[in-house]
C-alpha cells in the first residue's frame, strides 16, 4: 500500500491503533463468573415487599439468574465456549472433588459451583432449578463470618483457567460485587490481591469487573479495583468511562442491566470461514471469507433422484436446443477463479444512491491463507476511511459463480459506532445491461402542509439516540429456532409464538403521532380529492380557440340504448345484439312495463326480455 509523501506517512500513534491480528481469529471463549456472596449482595431491593417474585430478586440471585441465561445462550449459538460459575464469600467452601486434587481449605471461602466446562443441558436444568426453587441456595448462600481473600479468589480462578482452558485463546473472569473496598485499607492485603491479578494477566486471561451500586452509593473503582482491572485505554476511547454500573433498584432492573453488560462484553467471533482471497495488486493477496456453499438434488417430476450422468446441458437459441457436453458447459461459466481483485479507487461521493442492485457482504482479514493479511487489511481500511475513497473490484464468489463489479466502502469508524468491526463492504454495482432508461412521467409535488406535517411525525418517530444498534434486534427466524432445540433440550414447554423485537410498539407509536397522522391523513385526503377532481376534469373536457369547454371527441360506437324504448327500439337492440348493455335496473323496468317478472339475475332477465320480444314484436 503506498502511502504517499511524508505528510502522509503513519506517525508512531497510527501504528500503535493497528488491529490486533488476534481480534480476527476464531477463537474459543471460556467464561468463569466470580460472584459475591456478602451480606448487603443478599439484601432484597428496597420496597420489593408485595411485589413479583422477580421483582424481589437479591443482586446474587440476579447473577446467578444472569450466568443461567447466558449459558442458555451460549450452549447452542456457541457450543464450544466454556462457562463456570464461581462464589466466593460463602461459609461453605469447596473446590474439586476429584481424587488428588488441592483441598478447599486452600481456598476459604470459595465455592466452585459449576466447574469451567462446555455446559450441558443437565448443568443449565440444575442451575435454573436453583435459581427458581431457591432450595439448594438457601443453604448454600449463607454468608462467611469473615471476609473472603480476593487473592485466595483469583488464585483459584487461575487454577480454574489453567486445568480446564489452558489453550483458549480467550480466557476471561467476571467479577460481580457490590464492594469497592473488600480489604478495606490493609495494603498488604491488597498488594498481594494486585499480585494474583498480575498473574492472571500474564497466563492471557481478562478479568472484567460488573460493578453494582446501591441505593444512593457510588461504585469507587479507585478504592481497590483499579489495581486489579487493566483496562485498554484505546479500546476504550469514545465509549464510557471504566466499566458499565448496574444499579440496584429491583431484581427484574437489576437483571436485565447484567445481562446487557455481560453481551456487551462477548469476545470477537469475526472469522469464520477463509478461502476467497482479496488481490490488491498482482503479486499481493491476502485471506478473505467465502460465502456458504449449497448443496442440491434433482428430482423428476415423480420425485425421483436423477443422477447426474441423466442430466443434460442445452441451451436454447433460435427455437431449438444446443446441446453441450459437461466439460464444454464448464468452461463456457469459466470467468476466472473465485477472487476479489481491486481494479482501481475513486471517490466515495461517485457511487451513486441507484447503483445498489443487491445486499451487501461484509468482509474482513483472516491470517489461515496468506500471513499478514491483518496488516494490509488494516492498512487498507484506515486509507480508504481516511481519504474517504471507495475501491472497485471484480468479484467472484464461488466456482463457476457469475462474477460481479463492487464497491469496497469501509465500515464506520469504531470510535463513532463500536457496534460494528473494522470492515469492508462488497457493494454490488450494476452492468451496463442492468441499467434500463425509465420515465418516471410527471410528479406532483406535495404542498408544504404536508410536508411539514410528515416532518413532525418523522422527529416523534426517532431511534433512541438517533442510532440503531444491531445487538438490540436479534434475528427473530433464528432465535425461534434456538428457542425450540432448547426446549427440547431442557424438557420444557414448547414456547407458543417467537419474539420478534422488530415488530412496532402501536401503543407507544399512537401515544407518540397520533394526533399528528390523524391530522395529516385530513390534509392528505383533501389534497388527494383536489387532485383528482382536476385530472377528472382534464379527462371530460378540453378548451377550443375561443376558450369555451367541449366535450372530447369519442370513437364512434353503437349508440346504447337508453330511456323508454318501445316495441321497435327493442328489436332494433335484439338485432344488433345491444340489449347486453343495459344495466340491471334497466332491464328490470322494461320487463315489469311488460307484466314480465323482473326476478334474477341479469343473464335470466336477458333471457326473458329476448324471448318476450320474439314471441311478440
Amino acid at each position: 500500500m503506498a502511502w504517499g509523501g511524508d505528510e502522509e506517512r503513519r506517525s508512531e500513534e497510527d501504528l500503535e491503533e493497528e488491529l490486533d491480528e488476534a481480534d480476527y481469529k476464531t477463537q474459543k471463549d471460556a467464561v468463569l463468573f466470580a460472584i459475591d456472596v456478602s451480606h448487603s449482595m443478599l439484601q432484597p431491593p428496597p420496597g420489593s415487599s408485595g411485589q413479583k417474585k422477580a421483582d424481589n430478586d437479591t443482586a446474587v440471585v440476579a447473577a446467578l439468574k444472569c450466568a443461567y441465561q447466558i449459558m442458555q445462550q451460549r450452549i447452542i449459538s456457541q457450543p464450544k465456549d466454556l462457562m463456570g460459575i464461581l462464589l466466593y464469600g460463602t461459609e461453605q467452601s469447596k473446590f474439586r472433588d476429584e481424587p488428588g486434587s488441592r483441598s478447599s481449605s486452600g481456598y476459604p471461602h470459595c465455592y466452585l459451583l459449576t466447574d469451567l466446562d462446555v455446559p450441558s443441558a443437565e448443568d443449565v436444568k440444575r442451575l435454573k432449578g436453583m435459581v427458581e426453587e431457591g432450595e439448594e441456595l438457601d443453604e448454600l448462600l449463607v454468608p462467611s463470618k469473615g471476609p473472603a481473600l480476593m487473592a485466595n479468589v483469583l488464585f483459584c480462578a487461575n487454577q480454574v483457567f489453567t486445568t480446564n482452558a489452558a489453550n483458549f485463546g480467550s480466557r476471561r473472569l467476571f467479577v460481580i460485587t457490590d464492594n469497592d473496598s473488600p480489604h478495606g485499607g490493609d495494603k498488604a492485603l491488597k498488594s498481594s490481591a494486585a499480585v494474583r491479578a498480575k498473574d492472571l494477566y500474564d497466563l492471557g486471561v481478562t478479568i472484567e469487573l460488573f460493578p453494582i451500586s446501591g441505593e444512593g452509593k457510588k461504585f469507587d473503582l479507585t478504592k481497590f479495583y483499579d489495581d486489579i482491572i487493566y483496562r485498554d485505554p484505546a479500546a476504550e476511547a469514545g465509549v464510557l468511562d471504566g466499566p458499565q454500573t448496574s444499579k440496584s433498584g429491583d431484581g427484574l432492573t437489576l437483571l436485565s442491566s447484567l445481562i446487557s453488560n455481560i453481551n456487551s462484553k462477548q469476545t470477537p467471533k469475526r472469522s469464520y470461514f477463509s478461502s476467497v482471497g482479496l488481490e490488491l495488486a498482482p503479486g499481493l493477496t491476502i485471506s478473505q471469507p467465502q460465502l456458504v456453499q449449497s448443496e442440491t438434488t434433482k428430482v423428476d417430476s415423480s420425485t425421483r433422484t436423477v443422477e447426474k450422468s441423466e442430466v443434460k446441458k442445452a441451451y436454447k437459441f433460435g427455437g431449438e436446443y444446443i446441446h453441450f457436453q459437461k466439460e464444454e458447459a464448464k468452461t463456457l461459466k469459466d470467468m476466472g477463479q473465485k477472487i476479489i481483485r481491486i481494479i482501481g479507487f475513486k471517490p466515495r461521493s461517485m457511487l451513486p444512491s441507484w447503483a445498489s442492485v443487491k445486499k451487501s457482504v461484509f468482509i474482513f482479514p483472516s491470517e489461515e491463507g496468506y500471513v499478514g493479511s491483518t496488516r494490509v487489511f488494516s492498512a487498507l481500511w484506515q486509507k480508504l476511511l481516511k481519504d474517504d475513497k471507495m475501491g472497485l473490484a471484480w468479484f467472484v464468489a464461488r466456482d463457476n459463480a457469475n462474477p460481479i463489479l463492487v464497491a469496497l466502502l469501509p465500515s464506520s469508524n469504531p470510535d463513532e459506532s463500536h457496534f460494528l468491526p473494522a470492515g469492508l463492504w462488497l457493494y454490488p454495482l450494476p452492468f451496463a445491461d442492468d441499467i434500463r432508461g425509465a420515465d418516471p412521467g410527471p410528479s406532483q409535488k406535495s404542498p408544504d402542509e404536508l410536508i411539514d406535517g410528515m416532518r413532525e411525525i418523522v422527529k416523534h418517530l426517532q431511534l433512541p439516540k438517533a442510532m440503531y444498534n444491531p445487538e438490540k434486534y436479534p434475528n427473530p427466524a433464528l432465535q425461534w429456532h434456538y428457542k425450540i432445540l432448547q426446549a427440547m433440550a431442557l424438557e420444557e414447554d414448547i414456547p407458543d409464538k417467537p419474539e420478534d423485537a422488530t415488530v412496532p410498539k402501536f401503543r407507544q407509536i399512537d401515544k407518540r403521532i397520533g394526533g399528528y397522522l390523524a391530522t395529516w391523513k385530513e390534509a392528505i385526503a383533501k389534497q388527494a380529492q383536489q387532485v383528482m377532481t382536476i385530472r377528472s376534469l382534464k379527462r371530460e373536457v378540453e378548451e377550443d380557440e375561443g376558450g369555451r369547454p367541449v366535450k372530447r371527441a369519442k370513437a364512434a360506437t353503437t349508440k346504447k340504448p337508453s330511456g323508454p324504448m318501445n316495441n321497435a327500439a327493442l328489436k332494433a337492440a335484439l338485432e344488433q345484439d345491444t340489449l347486453k348493455k343495459l344495466t340491471v335496473a334497466e332491464l328490470k323496468d322494461i320487463l315489469a312495463s311488460k307484466g314480465v317478472s323482473a326476478v334474477g339475475k341479469k343473464a335470466d332477465l336477458l333471457e326473458k326480455l329476448e324471448q318476450w320480444i320474439e314471441d311478440n314484436v
